[in-house]
């Protein structure tokens, strides 16, 4: 009998998630739709909400065209200087 371990290694992170904003106060948020249902509503109502919380600004929605492909690097490249932090949602 031969035994084979199915598991493969993990992989290197090559990437660092970005530290942690101190607060939301003031801050411009950016909006990140998938395209479903609804997440468009989700997402303004979201918003919304933070934006009467901790003031600052909320720039206009950018949209993915397919809801379980990540998000395209150059979509993400041109709204991440443009804001502090990016919320997205899944509707339906």
């Amino acid at each position: 009998m031969k035994l084979i371990d199915p598991t493969v290694p993990a992989k290197i992170q090559t990437s660092k998630r970005a530290p942690a904003l101190a607060s939301l106060e003031g801050k411009t948020i950016g909006l990140l739709w998938n395209h479903k249902v609804n997440g468009d509503k989700l997402l303004n109502e979201t918003a919304a909400l933070l934006q009467s919380q901790f003031g600052g600004k909320v720039l206009p929605m950018v949209a993915k065209r397919n809801a379980s492909a990540p998000a395209p690097a150059e979509l993400l490249t041109n709204l991440a200087p443009e804001c502090d932090y990016i919320i997205t949602a899944s509707g339906d």
